[in-house]
Formats: C-alpha cells, structure tokens, sequence
C-alpha cells in the first residue's frame, strides 16, 4: 500500500479522521473533503489512485459525484470505493453501473477496507497495463503517409492481410519492413496468435538453425536442454522471416523443405512437428540478382515470393516527412515527459530537402535527438543536424520549376544522374547504390526522361 494515494470524501468528521489515521499507518497518502464539490476540485488538483466515497453528502450528492469522476480522462482517473451507512441493493447497483470498483456498508471494518482499497490499486495498475500495451501494439501496426505510395501499400496490404498467402517485402533499410509485417499480422485472422521475429542478418550462421527449428538436449556442445524453435513458436500465428537474404544456402534448403511440408526436425531430434504458420519475410536485396551469384535458391523465392509487397524509401514519399516528424516527436516528447515541440516552416523546408539515405529509421533518430537535445518548443532550421553537402545534392532552387512535383522530379532526375555517373554508365550497379531494383531504376529513367548513354 505504501505510496497508494487515497482521497476519502465524507460528511462526518469522525469517520474522515478515522480512516484517514488507517492509512496514513499503512503508508499511504490521505487527502479528506466533505463534499463532492470539494472532491472534485481536489481531484482536478492532483492525481489519486483511490477514492473512498460516501453516498450521502451535502450538494452534490456521492452518486452524482461518482458520475462526474468517470468523465475525468482514463489516465487520471482514479477507482472509486462507494460506501453508506444506509446501503440498498438498488444504490449498490446504481454505483456499480455508474462505474464504481466497490460498494461498502458502514460500520466499515479496518481489514475490509484495506482489502478493497489493495484490489482497486491493483485493478487500476492492470487497466493501465493494458491500455499502454494496447498503444503500443497499434503503434507498432499504424503506417503512416498520405503520399500515393503509401495510400496503395494500405490498400494493398487490405486485400492480402486476410488471407494466408506467403508474403515477401522488399524494401530499403529503415523503410519500415518491420512494421508492414506487423500490420500484415494484426490484420490476419492470426492476429491473436503469436507474431515470431527471427532476424537472419543477425544470427550467427551456426546458430539460425538451432533458433529456426529449435534443438534436442546434447544435440551439440552447449545443447544442455531442449530448445523450442521461433517456428514452432509461431504455430498458428505468424513467423517473420527479417533479411532473409542473409540467410545461409544450408538453412535455405531446410526453410523450404520446412514450406513445402509444414513440418521440419529439430536439431538432433529423429521425430518430425507439424507446425501451421503463416511466413511473412523480408530483404533490402535484390533476390533476382542473389539467385544470379548463386547465393539465394530460386526454388525458395518462389515459395515465399507469393505476394510482393514493395516499400518505398522516405525520398519517393517526401511529401510524408512532415506528418512522419510531427508523430516522432509526439512520441518521444511523450516518452521522455517533455513539453511538446513544433518544427516552423524552415525546419519543414531543411528536411523535405533532405534525401534521408537511412530512411524513416534515420528521421525516427533525428526526431528522438532533436527532443533530447532542444528544451525550447519551436523548433528552427538551425536545430536540425542534417548534412548539408547531401541536401546540395538533392535539393535545386524552386523558382526554376511551376510545381513542387516538377522539383521532385528535377532532384530524383539529378540523383539518378550523379549515382550513374559514380557507377560509371552501370545500371546495376546504380541500381544498387539508389537501393532500387534495377527494373525499378529503368522505369525511373524512363518516367525521368533519362537514356541509359547520359
């Protein structure tokens, strides 16, 4: 009970100081009123996790008052304790519809009430639990961007989520590949089964089979238990295959067999599971030209290659910047409990002229340093670090053009031009610069007015 606060709100003296003594000796905070208007004001004043209340008071009487606290925010608004000396069972379960945790009759009873009140703090704490859980899986699934890309991947992700169709999502570092696979989740008929990361780019080779499929008890040195493996964890959910282009041939060609039965052994272990898993996986590789070198089988693209799903990178979607900056720095003024910040039109202007190489991921960061590092409300130009030498590149003067999409269009064709002019007239390989495929870049060139010559 120590640091629970409690306001009790009675009309008689006596009780007040009385339990107000109680709890002070279990360590509790205690604030006493004798009216509801009092309760309501002192509730305005500062927070409290309970509040005793009694049903006859002076004015405003207790049931009233309750009506009144269950319009306060959820976050603020404390559990209420309703007790009377004259108790009914009607005015029990008028209190308990208007939204009360507990109904007391007087003569309270010290173990009674320190009963309830322990329950209500410990109701309080779990709604609240569950409430920011809930915040943060719908931020983890919320995509945001109102730019045309982004406006048919929502839409596109519509039509195949409810389905159980395989998925592969390309994509750029930073775009957000991650989160496409959650939303990809949370809008299946999966979504109340577990969702199962395994990231194959950070895996040890010798370890992402022992992770993937789970190992046997001495099954190799280190193997001192039975390990259950991410697919098996994920049966009847989802499992996320994260940069499965770094993933090992060895592991590939069990992976596949894994798709094509449904099944797989763990490691050292004679007997097979059957497993029912959705496979949702994802790269910043380009799959065609890995399958080329020999590092990717082909046979296994086209077992997970069932629905592409293409991420645009943040400068094909720069119109998506501001919305982008203002939900980060919501959320991180939020997170570290500082005062919210707006950024002026110049500070706007320095980051839709940025080419952001690192994608949301790099504006998410500069958002979380920005809130860090500035107390002040207003943010300026002059608070964003951002490179200027690359903002050159990208950005042209606006007078020469009679749109803001004729300047897109000028800064990508200038892009495009510098990246194949480093790469020496090489598609592919300015293909892999831009991080685009290169049938992605052809069609940009051609759209661009730009011949493979220049």
């Amino acid at each position: 009970m120590k640091n629970t606060r409690v306001l009790i709100v009675d009309d008689e003296p006596g009780i007040r100081e009385s339990l107000r003594g109680v709890l002070e000796d279990e360590e509790c905070t205690c604030e006493a009123v004798e009216s509801g208007e009092l309760c309501l004001e002192e509730l305005q004043r500062h927070p409290y996790d309970v509040v005793l209340l009694d049903v006859w008071l002076p004015g405003m009487d207790g049931l009233e008052t309750l009506a009144r606290i269950q319009e306060i925010p959820f976050a603020d608004r404390p559990e209420v304790v309703v007790i009377s000396g004259h108790g009914t069972i009607e005015t029990a379960v008028k209190a308990t519809k208007l939204g009360a945790f507990d109904f007391l009759e007087k003569p309270l009873t010290i173990e009674k009430v320190m009963v309830v009140i322990h329950n209500a703090v410990q109701q309080r704490r779990l709604e609240l639990e569950l409430s920011r859980l809930k915040d943060s899986g719908d931020q983890r699934t919320r995509i945001i961007g109102e730019s045309v890309p982004m406006k048919a991947l929502r839409q596109q992700l519509t039509l195949m989520a409810a389905t159980n169709g395989r998925v592969l999502i390309f994509g750029e570092s930073g775009t957000g590949k991650e989160l496409i696979a959650h939303a990809i989740h949370a809008a299946s008929s999966r979504a109340d089964e577990p969702f199962v990361e395994v990231n194959c780019a950070a895996i040890p080779e010798e370890m992402i089979e022992s992770e993937l499929f789970g190992h046997r008890k001495g099954a190799f040195a280190g193997a001192v238990e039975d390990k259950t493996g991410k697919l098996e964890k994920a049966h009847g959910g989802t499992l996320f295959l994260d940069e499965v282009g770094d993933m090992s041939l060895k592991t590939q060609a069990k992976v596949l067999r894994a798709l094509e039965e449904q099944r797989f052994e763990p490691v050292g272990a004679a007997d097979s599971i059957q497993v029912d898993a959705r496979v949702v996986a994802s790269t910043n590789k380009n799959l065609e030209e890995e399958i080329e070198r020999g590092n990717f089988r082909e046979d296994l693209f086209y077992r997970l290659n069932v629905i592409p799903f293409h991420v645009p990178p943040l400068r094909e979607r720069i119109e998506d910047v501001p919305l982008l900056a203002d939900h980060f720095l919501r959320e991180f003024t939020t997170a570290y409990g500082r005062k919210p910040k707006e950024l002026t039109e110049e500070a706007l202007r320095v980051l839709e002229e940025y080419p952001w190489p690192g994608n949301v991921r790099e504006l998410r960061n500069l958002m979380e340093r920005i809130v860090i590092m500035n107390p002040q409300p207003r943010i300026d130009a002059r608070h964003i670090p951002l490179d200027r030498a690359r903002r050159a590149v990208f950005y042209k003067p606006v007078e020469r053009f009679g749109s803001l999409q004729e300047v897109r269009e000028a800064a990508e064709r200038d892009y495009i031009l510098k990246k194949l002019e480093e790469a020496k007239g090489n598609v592919t390989r300015a293909a892999e610069m831009l991080g685009l495929e290169r049938s992605h870049l052809y069609r940009k060139m051609k759209a661009l007015g730009i011949a493979a010559r220049e």
